[in-house]
């Protein structure tokens, strides 16, 4: 039997939602894919408007607030900050996404350059990667030198507090995937003309060196995972779960105002988002 989708009297007639899915039903449609989805938009359109109450109170406040996306090439992070940033100012907002050094700025301390991007007073910054290309990527792919590594590794915790002690909110997520989830990532931008730009040279050999870089990875958590500046592990197979989820971590971490009237639930997902603990058991190795 063919499966006829809504025709014009059906819409018609159909004054609820709840008429639609009876409807879906008598027809055997299966509409459960369409529901997650419209169920994804609308819990996202509502944690984005506490993302705006978040920036109003942010820029009241004078507070610096900088959240660092870190993770494997095709992990998600781009399209989870263009979620971020969606609906909010763009005057107190920003994204950075620094381009390879020049060579002024490989003459500099590392770090200078991405101290020039830290958030001013009552703005919030998103990195799309950060300084921690040094710890993963610039080893994994011969960017750096040994010396340049381990002299990085060694300052970061050193850096990292000075920030906390000058009262600047970071958040440092890792988005998490398996090897076969970022294979067919992989696979699906070569196939899309929208999306082919992003796949590079770098992409490219990612999959052939996923144990080193699990390597480094496993050595940037056991080295700048602290106290006053964890790492925050994003279980990111799933991009939407993973976008929602981030969101209402980021939430969960102010008392701004207006927050009791939310919509939603604020607290994220303990099993997509976590504290990295060398217990945990993660699903990118």
């Amino acid at each position: 039997m063919d499966k006829i989708g809504f025709n014009r009297a059906d819409l018609r007639q159909a004054k609820t939602r709840k008429d639609l899915l009876l409807l879906a039903s008598n027809k055997q449609l299966d509409v459960s894919k369409t529901l997650r989805k419209l169920q994804y938009e609308e819990e996202l359109r509502r944690l984005q408007a506490e993302l705006v109450k978040l920036q109003k109170w942010i820029s009241k406040r004078g507070i610096r607030l900088a959240v660092l996306f870190e993770g494997r090439d095709a992990a998600g992070k781009g399209g989870s900050i263009k979620r971020f940033k969606e609906h909010l100012n763009p005057r107190s907002s920003r994204v950075v996404a620094l381009t390879k050094p020049t060579d002024v700025e490989r003459g500099q301390w590392y770090f200078r350059r991405y101290i020039k991007a830290l958030p001013n007073p009552g703005e919030m910054t998103f990195f799309d990667r950060s300084w921690y290309n040094r710890a993963v990527v610039e080893p994994v792919m011969g960017f750096c030198s040994k010396q340049e590594y381990h002299k990085f590794m060694g300052q970061v915790p050193e850096f990292e507090h000075l920030l906390y002690e000058d009262n600047l909110k970071m958040i440092k997520f890792w988005f998490s995937i398996t090897k076969e989830v970022q294979k067919k990532r992989f696979e699906a931008r070569l196939k899309n003309p929208l999306k082919r730009w992003k796949f590079s040279p770098v992409d490219e050999k990612g999959q052939q060196l996923w144990d080193t870089y699990t390597h480094y990875k496993e050595e940037m958590f056991s080295k700048t995972h602290t106290n006053f500046s964890p790492w925050i592990i994003v279980k990111a197979n799933d991009k939407k779960t993973a976008r929602l989820e981030s969101i209402r971590y980021v939430l969960s971490q102010f008392d701004y105002e207006g927050k009791e009237s939310a919509r939603t639930s604020l607290l994220p997902d303990p099993n997509i988002v976590m504290r990295y603990h060398r217990s945990v058991v993660q699903i990118d190795i």
